[in-house]
């Protein structure tokens, strides 16, 4: 779901730039569903410690066994046959023999990896960093701390009898502790201290057939997989290691200024529902296309659209064109002409929908606007004329609908007001009915 469609029932509508603020319910994989706390996947570093990404295609790796033959230690004349394991991708067929991993006697766990020749240097510069950001934060309070305490009134001190315990503070108060606050508290810790990184004035050369030795593309890597692994950034394809795969999250919504959740996820890595499912498509009448006739310049057509009601209860259409200098009428090219009048949409039933014998329900609809009718779906006749000679016919206008907020908050009885929870929203649509006849 797209967290911009999301609705808040105790809100007057939807719109796009409703506050919402996001949470990360978990962290899993989406090849062995695995899931994990938030804490575990940052020493994990958002990654799968079992699944693999191709380094060619970036599709997910397969663990596949083979057979192989090794000597006895205890006769070298007889064999014995074992299982190994290796990596493949099954869409390039690159696998991690070609890098020369070695095969493991396991099939999860314990793969090779490469060493990067400044994993050292780039954790001593995060130790001493860590290790400055507290000295910061403790001689941050420290200051604070002291501000506060020198602007308390004297006299306020003296009234209460705060004077004396401000000058003899006693051992274990919390002011105390705080006030204590210093750069002491870092020396417990051993300084770390790094070698500042030098410039090199001459750089080594390159080999002498590099710009006359032919050029084999197979072998060099492409742009996206160098950036894929931007710590080793290999040029050759012997050179490409696979990659951890990358986790997911399931994620909730929910809406800034009532505290309402908009949307929840299952916990489980394997279940697709939602626990709330607030999206605005659920409650919107769904607008569709149902036959286009030949679009001619500054001809009238008549065009065929379906109106869906999503909702069970009864819903009160109303098509309107756009306005004059309306800010949402930019890419229209041809001049619409909407029924004048209300359209009623029957209520979603999905057992009617496998019903053969059920009554229609009786709406007066006007033929000439009203093509036809079945269960919560209407279709509707409008009237397009094409303004420019060339390009794709687009038409604009507005759909404005009742909605009822079933979840309104519980009222007394004397104060309940029947018409308070039905409020009418207006949704901007736009259709390309596609390009002009000549």
């Amino acid at each position: 779901m797209s967290p911009r469609w999301a609705l808040c029932h105790l809100r007057p509508g939807w719109t796009e730039t409703c506050p919402r603020s996001q949470k990360v319910d978990s962290h899993y994989c989406p090849s062995c569903l695995e899931n994990m706390p938030s804490a575990e996947a940052k020493l994990k570093k958002n990654r799968c410690a079992n699944c693999f990404d191709c380094p060619g295609c970036m599709h997910t790796l397969s663990t596949r066994a083979t057979s192989i033959s090794t000597q006895l230690p205890d006769d070298p004349a007889k064999t014995a046959v074992k299982k190994a394991y290796y990596l493949a991708c099954g869409f390039c067929r690159w696998t991690s023999r070609d890098v020369g991993m070695a095969d493991k006697s396991v099939a999860s766990g314990g793969w090779q990896e490469p060493d990067h020749p400044h994993t050292q240097r780039m954790n001593k510069l995060i130790e001493y960093y860590q290790q400055l950001a507290q000295k910061e934060k403790v001689e941050r309070d420290r200051k604070k701390l002291a501000r506060r305490r020198n602007y308390m009134p004297l006299a306020f001190s003296d009234k209460y009898g705060l004077g004396t315990r401000l000058q003899r503070p006693r051992a274990g108060t919390t002011i105390t502790a705080l006030a204590g606050l210093s750069l002491k508290e870092g020396e417990d810790q051993k300084e770390i201290k790094i070698e500042p990184a030098q410039a090199v004035d001459e750089v080594e050369p390159l080999p002498e057939d590099y710009y006359t030795r032919p050029v084999n593309l197979t072998e060099v890597t492409t742009l996206q997989q160098r950036l894929l692994q931007p710590d080793f950034q290999p040029i050759c394809a012997s050179q490409l290691y696979p990659r951890h795969k990358h986790l997911l999250i399931k994620r909730s919504l929910r809406c800034r200024q009532c505290e309402h959740n908009l949307s929840k996820p299952e916990f489980n890595p394997t279940s697709i529902k939602f626990k709330i499912q607030l999206v605005a498509v659920n409650y919107i009448p769904e607008v569709r296309i149902m036959s286009i006739p030949n679009l001619r310049y500054m001809k009238e057509s008549q065009v065929l659209l379906t109106l869906t009601n999503p909702v069970e209860n009864l819903t009160h259409v109303t098509l309107l064109e756009c306005e004059e200098g309306d800010p949402d009428d930019t890419n229209s090219t041809a001049k619409v002409s909407v029924p004048p009048t209300e359209l009623v949409l029957a209520g979603k039933d999905a057992a009617a929908e496998y019903d053969e014998l059920a009554e229609p329900q009786d709406f007066p609809d006007d033929p000439d606007v009203v093509a036809f009718r079945k269960a919560n779906k209407v279709g509707v006749f409008i009237k397009v004329t094409p303004q420019r000679e060339e390009g794709d016919v687009t038409v604009c206008f507005k759909l404005k609908h009742d909605f009822k907020n079933l979840a309104a908050p519980i009222r007394p009885v004397e104060e309940a007001d029947p018409g308070a929870e039905v409020s009418w929203l207006t949704q901007h649509v736009e259709l390309s009915l596609g390009p002009l006849l000549p």
